[in-house]
């Protein structure tokens, strides 16, 4: 059985207690849980449109991928909610200038609702 550690920062907003890990790394991977566009000082979802949400939700991965060795650049696999999928094309302005030369492979895909009714949440796998 593969040994697993939870990751924890103050640097991206808190997870809910007894719910979920901010990341896990296990086996050379940190498995990164969905964040969204939450500013980890207040604990509120932040003012703006769907790339400033993006940029948000990327810097919380970021700092989450750092707390566990990790940095952006290692990232495999990413999986992007949007609550419309009309907001695709600005999302992938902000997007695409991040993850470095090799893009990670991705999913994206439209949902009903996000939490907080929020209209992004981007969750990452990567190696460290």
């Amino acid at each position: 059985m593969a040994e697993k550690t939870a990751v924890v920062t103050d640097k991206a907003p808190k997870a809910l207690p007894g719910i979920y890990s901010q990341a896990i790394k296990a086996n050379g991977f940190v498995f990164v849980s969905g964040a969204v566009p939450m500013d980890p000082v207040t604990m509120e979802i932040i003012e703006g449109d769907i790339q400033a949400h993006t940029h948000q939700c990327i810097r919380n991965l970021t700092a989450i991928l750092e707390a566990a060795g990790s940095d952006i650049t290692k990232v495999v696999k990413v999986n992007v909610f949007l609550s419309d999928m009309d907001n695709f094309a600005a999302m992938n302005e902000i997007y695409s200038t991040y993850w470095g030369e090799t893009k990670p492979c991705r999913t994206c895909v439209a949902v009903k609702t996000l939490p907080l009714n929020v209209d992004v949440e981007i969750e990452c796998t990567a190696t460290y």
